[in-house]
């Protein structure tokens, strides 16, 4: 005959006891509330304190959290819910000021402290920086009129050669230099050959500065500073070849038809 056994020990289960929790875990990309354990399993605070704690950190800036407020989102009464933020401004969590403005009225602001072990005062703003006046660029003024045709040459060596387009401030820089060259006898011809003529291989970078350099370190002399030879000249008596400023005759023929100085007269 069959006894049934009714204290058979339960046959194990693997995995976690099935007393425990056991979380179905769930990544939340948005619209989820970070909350330190020592909020959510604060051991002095009452279930209700820490489900408004929750709440009220999950909140953004600016939402009214009063008693009457959280009576008309939650079940409890006032009276409960009075008790659950008194909970948290005692573990330091909240902080209630009141504040008298103008016209005789009372406000109280509200502070959560996420973590009131590392409770910190607030950051003052930091004052607004002052804007800087609008920069005004004033027009040019006019070249001077001695200086318009170097400005000229210098605004069309990119016809000649395209890699030598010039900014304005560079025309207006450099045109003294190449007005200085014009003054020492040059035409617009030769001074364009020569400052866009042999350049580099490959892109210009700087066709200012390249164009600067030609105009200082090439600068021709000044035909006057430079002592040229007299010209050659046939003397009309030997035709021999001689240097002088006009034509005659040469310094031999010269000394052979002078005269002799006559002997002082005796005493």
């Amino acid at each position: 005959m069959t006894v049934a056994q009714f204290n058979a020990r339960a046959a194990a289960r693997s995995g976690s006891s099935a007393a425990g929790v056991t979380h179905i875990r769930h990544r939340h990309r948005e619209k989820f509330t970070v909350v330190g354990n020592h909020l959510a399993q604060h051991q002095g605070l009452s279930a209700c304190a820490i489900g408004i704690g929750v709440y009220i950190q999950s909140l953004p800036d600016g939402v009214v959290v009063s008693i009457r407020a959280l009576t008309a989102r939650f079940p409890e009464g006032e009276r409960r819910i009075g008790q659950a933020l008194n909970e948290l401004e005692a573990a330091g969590y909240l902080e209630r000021v009141v504040h008298r403005v103008a016209g005789a009225r009372v406000v109280t602001s509200t502070r959560w402290y996420e973590h009131p072990g590392q409770r910190q005062a607030p950051k003052p703003e930091p004052a607004a920086e002052p804007q800087a006046a609008p920069v005004v660029r004033r027009p040019e003024p006019p070249l001077p009129d001695a200086l318009r045709p170097a400005a000229r040459l210098l605004a069309q060596l990119r016809q000649r050669e395209p890699r030598l387009v010039l900014s304005e401030q560079d025309v207006r820089r450099l045109a003294p230099l190449v007005g200085e060259w014009l003054e020492r006898g040059l035409g617009d011809g030769v001074v364009s050959r020569i400052l866009s003529g042999d350049l580099p291989q490959g892109t210009i970078r700087w066709p200012g500065r390249l164009v600067e350099h030609r105009l200082r370190a090439w600068l021709p002399p000044r035909i006057a500073a430079v002592e040229l030879p007299l010209p050659l000249q046939n003397c009309d008596r030997c035709d021999r070849a001689f240097r002088a400023a006009r034509p005659g005759v040469c310094g031999g023929c010269q000394a052979s038809v002078t005269p002799s100085p006559e002997p002082p007269a005796p005493s």
